[in-house]
């Protein structure tokens, strides 16, 4: 495919404002290009997540071996629009970068397999059967990817590669830390601040969870080779309705980011109890929820399907590739829960100006990534 075209590809779906939202456009468009290789035995199938919503996998060529590649079609907000120095739902190219939100985090790494796949079936050189994942929500909690998991479109693949930003092609990560986001909320009951016996301080409540969370998650102390420790950060904090009423409720939220050595559910477990301990206490009324919560994604380094990506990119760049561990969750999470023994890796030619203004892509980056999806793909196969 001709520069321009991968260009115009990429630049398309920026225009695309799918922002936590909206990813059925994305979809649209995607299908589109596909639309034109059915007779060639192209599979397009659509995943309806909620209104406006639609995941989308297409799967080309045939055989036993099945080779996963996956983009997520949202994009984080663009935030203050005065800091960009051009319309971010606009590609703009400049000095040898294409700027626009999601320019980065993923929609060049989405537009990169794309391009690569119908190379492919251009030059009638489908090396064997490939299946793109396209998925909504991976910003606010990887649920399509959940969802397509869960229904069985992953099973048996041998395995997966998500264009995550990878430093431009320089780094690979085959690990991950997962999420716990957990909301506390804390009942109490209002009275005049001239008379707080009357009524129970739902603040203080929370406070007394805030004070023992902290010591209770530091005793998650074992630390991961790659990716650390695990990590919180008590990030949110609402409550009372006017500065002399005794508060009624209060909310507290928390993030935690989880290592392969304590699966979610240690996690879960500790926090449920020291809130029924806390509840325990007379007028105590808390309770809590998570959202989105997502494993940990554990990988091998020295695995098969690494060292394949490694050797194929030894072929292609100068520098070699670095394999390590990705401190934010990914598609990935939810996806090594699929049916089937196989390993995940990301990789992408994005860089570190994810979800900041002026994100960008380099164009030279963009282009080559292509070339790089297309040889592993040959590579996988052989």
């Amino acid at each position: 495919m001709e520069k321009q075209k991968q260009i115009d590809i990429l630049s398309n779906l920026i225009a695309i404002q799918s922002v936590n939202n909206h990813e059925d456009q994305v979809a649209d468009y995607i299908s589109s290009l596909f639309e034109p290789y059915k007779s060639q035995g192209v599979k397009i199938e659509r995943v309806t997540y909620a209104p406006h919503r639609d995941s989308l996998v297409v799967t080309i060529g045939k055989g036993e071996k099945v080779l996963g590649l996956s983009g997520h079609e949202d994009v984080v907000d663009a935030g203050d629009r005065q800091a960009w120095n051009s319309d971010p739902f606009k590609a703009t190219i400049k000095d040898g970068k294409l700027y626009g939100r999601g320019a980065t985090d993923m929609k060049s790494g989405l537009a990169a397999l794309i391009v690569a796949m119908i190379d492919m079936l251009e030059s009638d050189s489908v090396p064997g059967k490939i299946k793109l994942f396209a998925t909504v929500g991976e910003e606010t909690g990887e649920y399509g990817a959940a969802q397509l998991t869960k229904e069985g479109y992953v099973d048996g693949i041998s395995g997966m590669l998500i264009a995550e930003p990878g430093n431009e092609m320089s780094e690979v990560g085959f690990t991950s830390k997962g999420v716990i986001d957990y909301i506390i909320t804390s009942i109490g009951k209002g009275a005049h601040s001239s008379q707080p016996e009357k009524g129970i301080n739902a603040i203080d409540h929370l406070i007394d969870f805030a004070n023992e969370v902290k010591p209770l998650m530091a005793q998650f102390n074992k630390v991961d080779p790659v990716l650390g420790k695990l990590t919180h950060v008590q990030s949110l904090f609402n409550g009372g309705e006017q500065i002399n009423s005794v508060p009624a409720k209060a909310v507290i939220k928390g993030n935690i980011r989880t290592i392969p050595e304590y699966p979610n559910k240690v996690v879960f477990d500790a926090l449920n109890n020291l809130v029924g301990k806390l509840n325990q206490k007379e007028g105590y009324e808390l309770s809590i929820r998570y959202s989105f919560p997502e494993e940990a994604m554990p990988g091998d380094a020295n695995s098969p399907f690494i060292k394949l990506i490694k050797k194929v990119h030894d072929q292609m760049y100068d520098e070699p590739l670095v394999a390590n561990g990705q401190s934010g969750a990914s598609d990935g999470s939810e996806f090594l829960h699929a049916k089937g023994d196989f390993s995940i890796a990301l990789l992408g030619p994005g860089n570190g100006t994810a979800h900041q203004s002026n994100e960008y892509v380099d164009v030279a980056v963009y282009h080559k990534s292509v070339e790089f999806y297309k040889q592993f793909a040959s590579a996988f196969f052989e």
